[in-house]
């Protein structure tokens, strides 16, 4: 079991934006030292006493970082600024990831590409939905799916130049923390 404090930040607001009601905390690094990979792990355990499961993103420098959800935050007890606690240890099966709905309707919509999903790894296909999602504009998600049920028809297993470090892809980087 890894055990561990954190502070609780905001992530910096966005001008024109509204203030997201997530919130996120960087992992020490002797904590993040102790977890399997530099990427993307599952971790399982308390926060503040309250059970979780989540997958922790890489930050981009061999760290990790965890976002919270509202309700986790709020069945801990604690908001942005507090310091919590955790421990934590790696899930011993990955989860199934959540697909996002436009992508499962196009899977649903090409059998070979729906085929191949069905039969790699749930790392595999967190790995796509994460390729899928990181774009920034609504044209490059439209296009990655396309380009996925593409390569999956033809029986590719991962997306291509797909880096779960984080160290080039800053789309997996841990968020700036809002000073407010």
């Amino acid at each position: 079991m890894i055990r561990f404090s954190a502070k609780l930040c905001k992530p910096k607001r966005v001008k024109g934006e509204r203030a997201a009601a997530w919130t996120f905390l960087a992992l020490p690094q002797k904590a993040s030292d102790k977890l399997p990979a530099r990427s993307m792990v599952s971790v399982e355990g308390t926060f503040n006493g309250t059970p979780f499961w989540e997958t922790l993103q890489p930050d981009g420098q061999g760290g990790h970082w965890l976002k919270v959800s509202k309700k986790l935050r709020l069945e801990a007890g604690a908001e942005a600024g507090d310091k919590v606690t955790l421990s934590i240890e790696p899930m011993s099966e990955e989860p199934e990831p959540k697909v996002p709905t436009d992508l499962r309707k196009a899977l649903a919509s090409e059998p070979d590409a729906k085929a191949v999903w069905s039969d790699i790894t749930p790392l595999a296909r967190r790995d796509w939905i994460q390729w899928v999602t990181s774009g920034k504009r609504a044209e490059t998600r439209i296009k990655r799916i396309a380009t996925a049920c593409d390569m999956l028809s033809k029986g590719k297993r991962r997306p291509c130049c797909f880096d779960r470090t984080g160290m080039y892809d800053k789309s997996l980087s841990l968020p700036e923390a809002d000073d407010e």
